[in-house]
């Protein structure tokens, strides 16, 4: 019989993130026994009635004694004070990860709690959707998507190796990032986006020319999409906001000057220079499907267009 890939994993926050893994770990029976944690009577209670973890415990330092590797999936503000509580509880050579969006933060919130002989292996599995809690989660999130694992200077390589590899055993593939420079990464590809959504359908809410419910009875479809966004966990991009604030402004301040450039464009009709963007913004579009990281629903329709187009293509030959 083969070993599991570690003999106790405990995961902190049993939301979409933490209990998609949970689900993952269990159906790649990668681990000896699977404790699940949270501070909700009622997400404990679902936990255990989903039966995705073979323990579901209130306490974090309880449930991480004697662990092999502890993952955080709550939202990144509680991370300082429930590491003060589980830190102490750490056997020598255990492994602490996590799933936040934010690394810099993380490290130096972690890093001085750790005791000596354990390892500290930041990660962001760079999937999601909008929805939230134990019941949202799925084994497949992970799939074909992308995990920066993202480890302090000095870590060591073969704790970051483990992590890496259960990422790949749940379907992901991996990349190693300097915690830093995650953050500037996440800042323009998700954190900004989620800002603008948040703001838009915001704006949208406060205009008082355009009813509430000509908002929801006529949204395009881009308002739909920035709605998707905007229904993210509120206290999780709360704490991301909050914990990348530099890179954050940075690609705001980016965003701003560009915004401005399209605004002047639009007042005085300079019709080619609008073009160019949407043509440049578009390719990019395109190279986000073409890598296989667009929306499963969109990936799959544009995959069986191209199945359809193959078998048409041999039925003319």
């Amino acid at each position: 019989m083969t070993s599991p890939f570690f003999e106790r994993i405990v995961v902190v926050g049993l939301g979409l993130i933490g209990s998609s893994l949970a689900r993952a770990i269990k159906r790649g029976g990668l681990a000896g026994t699977l404790v699940g944690v949270d501070a909700s009577t009622a997400v404990r209670a679902r936990a255990e009635a989903l039966g995705f973890a073979d323990r579901v415990l209130a306490d974090p330092a309880a449930a991480s004694a004697g662990a092999d590797l502890v993952v955080l999936a709550t939202p990144v503000g509680a991370y300082r004070a429930i590491g003060e509580a589980l830190a102490p509880a750490l056997k020598a050579g255990a492994i602490l990860s996590d799933v936040g969006s934010v690394k810099g933060a993380v490290v130096k919130m972690l890093a001085p709690l750790m005791p000596p002989g354990t390892h500290l292996i930041p990660a962001h599995p760079v999937a999601g959707t909008e929805h939230s809690g134990p019941d949202a989660g799925f084994a497949e999130l992970f799939e074909g998507r992308w995990c920066i694992v993202t480890p302090p200077a000095g870590a060591d390589p073969a704790a970051i190796e483990k992590v890496a590899e259960l990422w790949r055993r749940v379907g992901m593939k991996v990349e190693a990032m300097d915690p830093a420079h995650h953050d500037l990464v996440l800042a323009i590809t998700s954190h900004l986006p989620h800002l603008i959504a948040y703001n838009i359908v915001g704006t949208a809410d406060d205009l008082e020319a355009v009813t509430k419910s000509e908002v929801i009875k006529f949204a395009a479809g881009g308002f739909r999409d920035f709605t998707r966004i905007a229904a993210s966990d509120p206290v999780m991009w709360r704490d991301v906001f909050l914990n990348n604030r530099e890179a954050v402004l940075e690609m705001l301040g980016r965003f701003t000057e560009d915004l401005t450039a399209l605004q002047r464009a639009i007042r005085w009709g300079d019709g080619a220079a609008l073009e160019a963007l949407f043509t440049r913004t578009r390719a990019i579009r395109r190279s986000i499907i073409d890598a296989g990281q667009a929306d499963p629903e969109e990936q799959k329709r544009r995959d069986d267009a191209a199945a359809a187009a193959a078998r048409n293509a041999a039925a003319r030959r």
